[in-house]
């Protein structure tokens, strides 16, 4: 049995709807559990075939999806990541042509082959390293799986499939994915309200393209990207072909560093997110090359070495906005190349991202914002730097950790820049937040960039007496939080079930849909240069994925979360993110409070019949983590295929007391949430109030906690 059909342990739990703990008891306790045909010994592979014949036997087999069908037919097929490339203008050529897959259908299995070519042929000059186009009869399995896969998933989720693996977040290979949400940061600050986006942008390290489809998204009419891993460069040129058909992308393979696939290209503007840490970057071969305009860099500053290439190709007054690492700021090797870039006017702004909003998830990225020096330009006198506030939980689909409510972050980053970069002159600090330093200041010994160095402490209220008042205020309404969770955290204890777990015969919510106990409803997202169906600019709540997360209110509007088609809450409506975070997620029983309101992008809706379902004990299990890891793909990216979750037989009654659980928890989680805010503001309050000198400690009479 070829090895492109065996399975791992991991594959068969995902398969089966399970945990990989219930995967390794089959082993154990059941005899007739398949032997493994590959792998090794602490990390077996299984044939699968055979497992699926065994899991079928015993009813552990859920229906699988169309996006399961081609990872298997991928796998069955070849897993050479050069062959899935082949597959990508097909992908291309039937998302431009509607009836395309009806066609296919019809057409013989003998025949099917040289069908895809013809229909592929056109759309892979587009695509580099697909130009011999060749698919044989062993593959008419995969191309069939692939057809199904774009009919039922669409074209974009097929590509989501097609890249599985292909690009990993490592600190080996200082490549990593950029979160949508900070794609779209990166390019809004490429243009101001009511300002032109810049027609031509360019990425010298392009990855899977959601910088350069972030571009075309707000108007650039042609994009540039360069890539050295093959397999990437090809998805990235797919994607753009697809979700931006009214842009005309270029992308090329090769390393930009020492081989450049556009040396003359001036680009009216360019987004990167260059690769961290390479040393191996050409220090060696490219003393002498011209794109260094402040000095050669040290061959341990790569970033800095990106970051000049970017600026290579620029024309004067051109804006690139590079998303770093913090070590480029304040690393004393690199202090020349940051001493000459300040002095110079290169250096705009630097903008410091909460920790988690990317990987590496443990420390915090900065925005590098450039502009190239125009000979007879004046010099600029300052250089803005933003320390982007701690609001919130994160989330931005990268599967960060909490401490990042898009909206706020988005909202004071874009308005500090804007306000900064029309009036440099005369902006106004933000306390805390921004502030535009002179570059006689920058221009020490050090050269230290860092935003949190430069941005200043929000100052004290003038009057003691004002912040002992705030102070006793806030302890007040600490102690009431603590006193409600504490209530909701005691009450009748919650006994165990026997012996042995409790187990239930389940259904996936695809069977649920076909029985009609459900209906799932999702938002699309709008088409670019089409406006959002019947909403008023502004107008209507919008319930974000940020809220589910953070259960809170609806926050955001139409402009904020644009769509096709407009889906109004109701309540009863259950409703889960698209995109796992922490490996976690929150189902959410929408209430009088959300009725009315707008269903956001990357949000699945669940209506249960209330006649056949509760809504609480179906957001409970929805959200089990079990039920979530076998219903989820991909690495940096979660997405759950809200199809594959199970959900308990049991009756309405039973469903109920579950309910009642499940909605106490929900209570416990949300008085948590404000007892930990409160604590927080409170001790921050505090703490200035020493450290400023406007309150005194304690005189100890009164006794504390122990």
């Amino acid at each position: 049995m070829p090895q492109s059909s065996q399975v791992t342990a991991a594959e068969i739990s995902r398969l089966a709807g399970v945990t990989r703990a219930t995967v390794s008891n089959w082993r154990r306790r059941h005899p007739d559990f398949p032997a493994p045909t590959g792998g090794t010994e602490t990390s077996p592979a299984y044939d699968l075939a055979a497992v699926r014949a065994w899991l079928a036997a015993r009813g552990q087999l859920p229906a699988a999806s169309s996006a399961d069908d081609l990872r298997t037919a991928l796998r069955a097929s070849a897993s050479d990541v050069a062959h899935r490339s082949t597959l990508l203008p097909l992908v291309v050529a039937v998302s431009r042509v509607a009836d395309t897959v009806r066609k296919a259908a019809e057409v013989p299995d003998d025949r099917l082959p040289g069908w895809a070519e013809r229909t592929a042929r056109s759309h892979a000059a587009g695509i580099p390293g697909t130009g011999n186009l060749t698919y044989h009869a062993s593959e008419v399995g995969l191309l069939r799986a692939l057809l199904r896969c774009i009919a039922e998933e669409g074209p974009a989720r097929t590509l989501d499939v097609l890249a599985e693996g292909d690009l990993n977040d490592t600190k080996a290979s200082g490549q990593y994915l950029t979160p949508q949400p900070v794609a779209d940061l990166i390019a809004d600050l490429l243009a101001g309200p009511g300002e032109p986006y810049p027609e031509k942008v360019f990425d010298p390290a392009c990855g899977g393209g959601s910088l350069l489809l972030a571009a075309a998204e707000r108007g650039a009419a042609e994009v540039y990207g360069q890539d050295v891993v093959p397999a990437v460069a090809a998805q990235a040129a797919a994607r753009l072909a697809i979700e931006a058909e009214d842009t005309r992308p270029q992308v090329e393979v090769g390393d930009s560093m020492r081989h450049d696939a556009f040396p003359a290209l001036a680009a009216d503007a360019v987004l990167c997110a260059p690769p961290y840490g390479q040393r191996d970057w050409g220090h060696e071969d490219l003393a002498y090359d011209p794109r260094w305009l402040f000095g050669l860099p040290p061959k341990g500053e790569p970033e800095l070495a990106w970051l000049q290439h970017c600026l290579a190709h620029l024309p004067p007054g051109g804006r690139a906005v590079l998303l770093m690492p913090p070590g480029p700021a304040f690393r004393p090797s690199g202090r020349r190349i940051r001493a000459e870039m300040v002095r110079s006017g290169a250096l705009r702004a630097v903008l410091a991202l909460p920790v988690g909003v990317a990987q590496p998830l443990h420390i915090s990225l900065h925005l590098w914002l450039l502009e190239r020096p125009h000979p007879q330009a004046a010099l600029p006198s300052t250089v803005l730097m933003v320390e982007a506030p701690e609001p919130g939980r994160a989330v931005d689909g990268s599967g960060g950790r909490p401490g990042s409510d898009w909206s706020a972050l988005r909202g004071a980053v874009l308005n500090a820049w804007h306000d900064f970069d029309r009036q440099p002159e005369n902006f106004e600090p933000i306390p805390s937040t921004a502030r535009a330093v002179p570059v006689v200041d920058l221009l020490d010994e050090a050269v230290d960039l860092t935003p949190t160095r430069h941005v200043r402490a929000a100052p004290v209220p003038a009057k003691p007496d004002e912040l002992a008042e705030l102070a006793y205020e806030l302890r007040s309404r600490l102690r009431r939080a603590a006193s409600g969770l504490a209530r909701l955290s005691g009450g009748q204890s919650w006994p165990p079930a026997g012996a042995e777990a409790v187990s239930w015969r389940t259904a996936s919510v695809a069977d649920l849909l076909r029985g009609e106990a459900l209906t799932l409803l999702r938002a699309p997202a709008v088409v670019r240069g089409s406006s959002p169906t019947g909403r008023e600019p502004g107008g209507g709540r919008v319930l974000t994925a940020q809220d589910v997360v953070a259960r809170r209110p609806a926050s955001g509007t139409a402009d904020d979360e644009p769509s096709d088609e407009d889906i109004e809450i109701q309540p009863g409506d259950v409703i889960f993110p698209e995109l796992l975070h922490e490996g976690a997620g929150t189902a959410r029983v929408a209430d009088s409070g959300d009725a009315g309101c707008l269903l956001g992008r990357a949000l699945h809706l669940l209506r249960p019949d209330p006649a056949r379902l509760d809504p609480w004990f179906l957001a409970g299990f929805l959200s089990a983590e079990d039920n979530l890891s076998a219903a989820s793909s991909g690495t940096s990216v979660v997405r759950v295929d809200p199809r594959r979750l199970r959900i308990p037989l049991l009756p309405l009654a039973e469903q109920q007391r579950y309910g009642r659980a499940f909605r106490q928890l929900h209570a416990m989680r949300t008085a948590a949430d404000l007892a930990d805010r409160l604590a927080d503001e409170t001790a921050r309050t505090l703490a200035a109030g020493l450290t400023g000198g406007a309150l005194l400690p304690p005189d100890g009479t009164s006794e504390g906690p122990r």
